[in-house]
């Protein structure tokens, strides 16, 4: 059993890697370019090639045979055109849900963008716009699908700096940024723990430890022990 993440030679994708390595899980990551492979196994994971822009469902289920839960970290940005995304930011995240499905993987933790709705107006920037509107409907997607237990994960902007450990992680939060590192030590509790499903939680630096944080998104047990349900 391992942990999958789509867009594995990102630098969130690799600090959250390192982290679940050093936790004793074995993890594999997607790439797109064979060269992309020596920095995932200088960091202990499992390359896997493949171009989440034109592989099939069936292609990538072959990758999730085994897997115990997946994480897509994948984005390629704003597009060329308006109204045109590019396909990693959508058409990409609902075939790698698929393939989770045909595979039986059902943990799929989504690291997503705040601001992502289908419905957004941007006038200032149609190109964000269309980036922000097709992750909305992406995450839109996921989350409506009973076979997947899905988190989605939207942090405000990413700075390049030391982590703090400590966020702000919650249905709302208010804007800001956070480190890099912060946003994968998030990832990487969250892939442990489908019972924050399905959920849409912002992040940004904040005044709680990572792992309060995370707890914190639990729904609170029955008098039996048993995890409540949780709203969409």
């Amino acid at each position: 059993m391992c942990v999958v993440i789509a867009g594995g030679h990102g630098r969130v994708a690799l600090m959250s890697s390192r982290l679940l390595i050093g936790r004793g899980e074995r993890v594999a990551g997607l790439v797109r370019r064979p060269e992309q492979a020596a920095a995932l196994r200088a960091a202990g994971v499992r390359p896997l090639l493949a171009d989440l822009s034109s592989a099939t469902a069936d292609d990538l289920a072959r990758h999730l045979d085994g897997a115990r839960a997946v994480l897509f970290a994948a984005g390629a940005g704003l597009g060329d055109a308006p109204g045109h995304a590019n396909p990693v930011d959508h058409d990409a995240i609902v075939t790698f849900a698929d393939a989770a499905e045909r595979a039986g993987v059902r943990r799929f933790v989504m690291l997503s963008t705040m601001g992502a709705d289908p419905a957004i107006h941007y006038p200032d920037n149609p190109l964000v716009e269309t980036f922000l509107r097709a992750r909305g409907r992406a995450d839109k997607n996921l989350l409506a699908r009973d076979a997947l237990d899905t988190t989605v994960v939207r942090p405000s902007w990413f700075r390049d700096r030391p982590g703090g450990g400590r966020v702000h992680l919650a249905a709302d939060t208010p804007v800001g940024d956070i480190a890099r590192a912060d946003v994968a030590a998030v990832l990487a509790a969250l892939v442990a723990l489908p019972a924050t499903a399905p959920r849409v939680l912002r992040l940004t630096t904040g005044p709680t430890p990572v792992a309060d944080a995370v707890a914190a998104c639990l729904p609170p047990l029955h008098e039996h022990g048993k995890v409540g349900p949780l709203s969409r």
